[in-house]
């Protein structure tokens, strides 16, 4: 598959590895004629090695084909994170570092969480577009003639850090982006 397709969670084969792409950044070019250039930040199935690599937009990376079982996030065994699979309730472990950024949208009874398979064994997981997570600690609203909608700091449930709007409180359960980290609204 093309570097122009590839999309966050992506498993493709590189240098006889197969690795999971965690992180994008697009580079415009500079001047006329110039290509788009993708860094990947990669992670190697298994082993979760960090590897850093830029691509044209026309590069072929080979798609690796692998299991997503629908699964929910059952609980936490010391360091791990045990997933349960929703059709045949096979539970999927993995370990902290495979799940890195990710633990930060992790709560209780999570769903819609897709473990990727490969040889029977979990290797990472691809988190829903958006979760629900509560606001725990952020400063209250500015009192004031101010019109400005400032963002604010806002710390969430799982120890997670995000801007909010400055009407949002304590104890306020907010949408929030798993890809960007971004607020994106309350919950209802």
């Amino acid at each position: 598959m093309k570097a122009s397709d590839i999309k966050k969670g992506n498993v493709v084969e590189y240098n006889n590895g197969v690795y999971q792409i965690r992180d994008i950044e697009r580079s415009s070019p500079q001047g006329r004629g110039g290509n788009v250039r993708f860094r990947f930040i990669m992670y190697s199935v298994p082993g979760g090695n960090k590897l850093d690599a830029s691509f044209d937009s026309d590069d072929n990376l080979p798609e690796v084909e692998l299991l997503r079982r629908l699964s929910t996030y059952s609980y936490k065994d010391g360091e791990a994170f045990v997933f349960m699979d929703d059709e045949d309730y096979t539970p999927y472990t993995l370990d902290a570092d495979v799940i890195g950024d990710d633990a930060g949208y992790i709560t209780d009874g999570l769903a819609g969480i897709y473990v990727q398979v490969i040889d029977d064994q979990p290797v990472a997981i691809q988190l829903p577009t958006s979760v629900v997570l509560e606001v725990v600690e952020t400063p209250p609203e500015m009192k004031g003639g101010t019109a400005t909608k400032r963002p604010k700091p806002a710390k969430l449930s799982t120890g997670l850090e995000i801007m909010v709007p400055e009407y949002i409180a304590n104890g306020e359960r907010v949408l929030v982006n798993t890809t960007t980290g971004e607020f994106g609204g309350r919950a209802d």
